[in-house]
């Protein structure tokens, strides 16, 4: 049997995770030393290169001293907990990997309190050593206050310290002595980290994630927790309502380095992370087993949805221009199979063939969705996002954030201003390297729209990051958007002249020479209520000229939204249109006529 070690790498957002994983894969000479290799191998999604973030997990495998050691990179966000909780399970220790200078986040307590449930063994590594200013012995205690509020057993709580620079690529146990590379750190796995018990009995293995193939179909992934298992043997496949279907392994296939290797003539035993084609129907959490002792694992329930959003199919005059897929059966088929691996992700139908609804972890959740179908080739609209409130005992109740604010002293008064007003309370204030760090309990509704204001006020310094808290209470109406929106009255092009003659009344977001349409909001007006206006007037041609008629025109730029961006800014009367090369906000009722009538309704 092989001598393995399954580790979890836990981490805040940057703070240096993927550069690490890199550092391991040069130190076992994975590669070739004339072979060109880019920075942040694991962050293999384009979109998780872009952010900086890891949203789904991978794993990659490394052999030292004759000990494989697969390692599993997972995202650092609480929205993708959905994530996190299915890879810990196959994992048999952490490293949480800390910035010296930042220390442990509120994004790392999520992932660190599941591996902590799971009883899983941490090793501590502080990064970032070289930085100037870092405080790694002031980390290292704020490491082991966290571990025990968190109720980390005694054994959880002897963790080994290493102490290194992922950028410099080196590890050691004191941080005042530099050493030449990483092999330190992989030393401390192999002596900490237990290896995977060898268990007796039949073959047992829950799916936790799934990969696909357009050649081959569908692949479980997951972890053997008791037995073996070899090509063509035939196993039981126990869903978690507790029916059995009967089928076989066709090929098998276990992971070295970065990639797949094919199992032919051998066996995969206990602890290794291993990848089965064969099974048609399968979904994450069920278990393979074996045929004439079908024996189910338990499922692991994952945190609920906070968060609803309706998509929608396009309905605005420029529809189909820009994408590929438009129809309603395009756009239901493929929420339906992102919910088969996004396990925190949900999907509805509703009372109408071409609306859906969506329930994810938040704003970031959806919107990584979102932009992944756009860059796909989809073209569809989106409503408001919406809380998921729940009645407990008789009383309404609302999902409730724990948000940390890091900002300069300077501007702490007017980060705690906004917060208040959202219903924010302040849990907790405290200074810390001329910064101030503030924690407050809010309603998850008080944080849509609100990165954008404490970025304004704070000039762009301060740092948030929340995390799901648990249901409390309704705590009464927010204040949202005041202002109103600037819609335009014609289809066609925007003109110059107009939006220069318009500027008094507000800001734009479309710029001159883009195609409008009737009912597209383009703008936000300075007052509250929302305004039709005509960008698409030109100048009257005539012969006559006249001194200072003729005065040059100068536009401010035009705001440009992020998608979240967007998601934060709509009304409830407001969709955005998401395609391909464009994202757009409109009015649901894009005729002004029909939009007055409903709204005299209501």
């Amino acid at each position: 049997m092989q001598n393995i070690r399954n580790i979890a790498i836990i981490a805040h957002v940057d703070h240096g995770k993927t550069t690490l994983v890199d550092r391991i894969l040069h130190q076992v000479k994975l590669f070739r030393d004339n072979q060109e290799v880019k920075d942040l191998i694991l962050d293999s999604n384009d979109l998780e290169r872009e952010r900086g973030i890891t949203i789904l997990s991978k794993n990659v495998s490394v052999r030292y001293k004759d000990v494989k050691i697969n390692i599993i990179d997972t995202p650092g966000h609480s929205d993708f907990g959905g994530e996190v909780e299915r890879v810990l399970n196959m994992a048999d220790g952490v490293i949480l990997l800390v910035d010296a200078f930042e220390g442990p986040m509120p994004q790392t307590r999520f992932v660190l309190q599941k591996a902590i449930e799971l009883g899983l063994k941490p090793i501590v590594v502080i990064n970032k050593v070289d930085k100037p200013n870092c405080t790694p012995e002031e980390v290292y205690e704020d490491v082991f206050d966290l571990m025990f509020s968190l109720n980390a057993t005694e054994d959880q709580l002897d963790f080994p310290v290493v102490y290194g620079s992922s950028k410099q690529g080196w590890m050691s146990d004191d941080w005042r002595k530099p050493a030449t590379d990483v092999s330190y750190l992989l030393d401390v796995i192999i002596e900490h980290i237990p290896a995977s018990e060898k268990k007796e009995g039949p073959f047992q293995m829950q799916v936790t994630s799934l990969d696909y193939s357009s050649y081959l179909g569908r692949i479980a992934v997951g972890r053997i927790t008791r037995g073996s298992i070899e090509p063509g043997q035939k196993i039981a496949v126990v869903k978690k309502d507790g029916s059995i279907e009967k089928s076989e392994v066709k090929e098998l296939y276990c992971f070295e380095g970065l990639g797949k290797e094919k199992i032919k003539h051998s066996k995969l035993e206990t602890g290794e992370i291993c990848a089965i084609l064969g099974p048609d129907s399968f979904d994450i959490g069920d278990t393979f087993t074996d045929i004439d002792n079908p024996e189910g694992l338990k499922f692991r329930k994952v945190d609920e949805p906070t968060m609803s959003m309706l998509f929608t199919i396009n309905t605005s005059p420029f529809f189909g221009k820009e994408g590929k897929y438009v129809t309603s059966r395009h756009l239901r088929d493929r929420l339906y199979k992102e919910i088969e691996k996004n396990l925190a992700l949900r999907v509805e139908d509703t009372d109408s063939a071409d609306k859906f609804l969506v329930y994810g972890r938040g704003i970031l959740h959806l919107s990584i969705l979102i932009e992944t179908m756009r860059r796909e080739g989809y073209e569809f609209q989106l409503g408001q996002p919406q809380v998921i409130t729940k009645e407990i005992n008789g009383v309404k109740c609302e999902p409730i954030e724990l948000l940390t604010i890091q900002v300069p002293e300077t501007f702490s008064g007017k980060v705690i201003e906004i917060v208040t007003k959202r219903k924010g309370e302040i849990v907790n204030m405290e200074n810390k390297n001329d910064r101030m760090h503030l924690e407050f309990s809010i309603p998850a509704r008080g944080l849509i729209g609100m990165s954008n204001s404490i970025l304004t006020v704070s000039e762009g310094e301060a740092i948030s990051a929340h995390r799901f808290k648990g249901f409390e209470p309704w705590k009464g109406n927010i204040e949202t958007r005041k202002k109103g929106s600037l819609i335009t009255m014609h289809t066609g092009t925007s003109i110059p002249y107009a939006i220069d003659k318009l500027q008094d009344r507000g800001r734009f977001f479309v710029d001159p020479g883009e195609d409008v349409y009737a009912g597209q909001v383009i703008g936000e007006n300075t007052r509250d209520d929302d305004i039709l206006v005509n960008i698409t007037k030109t100048k009257k041609q005539s012969n006559v000229r006249a001194a200072g008629t003729d005065d040059k025109s100068s536009i401010a730029p035009a705001i440009k939204f992020s998608l979240e961006q967007c998601m934060e800014y709509i009304k409830k009367d407001e969709y955005i249109e998401v395609t391909p090369k464009s994202i757009r906000l409109r009015k649901i009722i894009l005729d002004e006529h029909a939009r007055k009538r409903s709204e005299r309704k209501d």
